[in-house]
């Protein structure tokens, strides 16, 4: 791929100018080039966030700001932006330590995080977001700012989950966990079984404790010759789970309800927490829409099977579940702008180009909160002040209208103004 290709292909990015910063010096140029020509102002690393073309822009790469420490006295990693979660996991591994990172570790690490973030552990250790201890970034006006409880406190609490609006971030620290090992795995259910799958977990997930983080996706697989023979082309429905510690007994009245046609669970290195969820590694053109739901209840299971179960044809290629609640409900020891904490469960819809996921996730209005989380927001850009509370809004308006007066990130998922 070239050097403006990004993960999600359905985004062509047609920019004025591309800056493949090194330094925050490089990126204080790119801005000051934008601001005397009222030039909007794009940031990417690996592009798996894109959701609008960065036409006419200038376009701030930041893949090559590779710098990446770890400090284990302190348990901490020192992120740069052009960093992939994965290269945060192995540096950190040989510690017995380990980042909160996503379900798909290619993604970047920075962008991830300043959207809030939630992996397969987020039940137990709350957003990405939370445990962040500072960053910095080059605001508009060019000048680098480092943003901890200390110093900077607004931009502090908005970068932590407000995405983006106020600068670019070229890296921050991150606190880092005695984990060397994940308990988890998941399990792939034919089309036959997807109902009652899914009326299963809407039964079983509502107890679980917050030691357990669960997803149900309904994937509608390609027929790729590197897919096992049981997936190559079905639909299938796919249990995810993981644990910091083993929790056999609590998958019982999922395993009794149909017998699996691939999968299990069990202690996995943290270097491989990715064959939890099992994302695509390759990149694709996706549309998303999202949906924050305040419970699942047996008449949510009927809409969701009704517009996206095994006996629809439509091309949405992944529908999922994820619980929330647990630690993503509690505010962190130094509040952040990370909306969705009241949110007991997120649906995901990823579709094709041309396809309408919207049309999966409003089927279950009647039970949603109304908001989203802003990393799996997708391309509406005219509703992802639904992201936040209406204070939060407030005060990252307040903010973002302080530290970019002239709306130079005016292109993504910005925080409001």
């Amino acid at each position: 791929m070239n050097e403006i290709s990004r993960f999600n292909l359905a985004v062509r990015h047609h920019p004025a100018l591309v800056a493949e910063a090194e330094t925050a010096a490089d990126v204080a140029e790119a801005l000051a080039h934008a601001a005397a020509r009222d030039l909007p102002v794009a940031v990417q690393a690996t592009g798996h966030g894109a959701v609008q073309a960065a036409d006419g822009a200038v376009l701030i790469l930041t893949s090559r700001m590779r710098s990446l420490s770890i400090d284990p006295e302190e348990r901490t990693a020192t992120i740069g932006a052009g960093c992939t979660w994965a290269e945060v996991v192995r540096a950190a591994a040989p510690f017995g330590l380990a980042p909160l990172c996503g379900s798909a570790s290619g993604v970047g690490a920075v962008g991830f995080t300043l959207g809030g973030g939630i992996g397969p552990l987020a039940r137990s250790y709350g957003f990405a977001a939370d445990h962040v201890r500072s960053l910095t970034v080059v605001t508009p006006d060019g000048a680098v700012r480092i943003a901890d409880p200390g110093s900077e406190p607004d931009l502090f609490w908005a970068l932590r989950g407000g995405k983006s609006g106020f600068g670019v971030v070229t890296s921050l620290t991150v606190d880092l966990f005695p984990l060397a090992t994940v308990w988890g795995g998941g399990f792939y259910y034919a089309a036959a079984d997807a109902p009652a799958v899914l009326r299963a977990y809407q039964r079983w997930a509502p107890g679980l404790p917050e030691t357990l983080t669960t997803s149900l996706a309904f994937l509608r697989l390609p027929p790729l010759p590197q897919l096992p023979p049981p997936l190559r082309g079905q639909f299938v429905a796919h249990l995810r789970v993981a644990s910091v510690e083993p929790q056999e007994a609590l998958l019982a009245p999922m395993l009794g309800v149909a017998e699996p046609v691939l999968g299990g669970v069990g202690e996995l290195p943290y270097t491989q927490l990715d064959r939890v969820h099992n994302d695509p590694t390759d990149p694709m053109p996706a549309v998303e829409r999202s949906t924050l739901l305040r419970e699942l209840t047996p008449e949510t299971v009927e809409a969701l099977l009704a517009v996206a179960g095994p006996s629809v044809e439509l091309p949405i290629p992944v529908v999922e579940i994820r619980h929330l609640g647990g630690a993503l409900g509690r505010e962190p020891k130094e509040p952040n702008a990370v909306g969705g904490r009241d949110g007991a469960f997120n649906v995901l819809a990823i579709g094709l180009p041309g396809s309408d996921p919207g049309a999966v996730v409003g089927a279950l209005a009647p039970w949603s909160t109304g908001g989203s989380l802003i990393n799996m927001h997708g391309s509406d850009l005219t509703t992802t002040g639904r992201a936040w509370p209406e204070a939060t809004r407030r005060r990252l308006a307040e903010i973002r209208r302080n530290v970019d007066p002239g709306n130079l990130f005016r292109i993504g998922h910005t925080a409001p103004r």
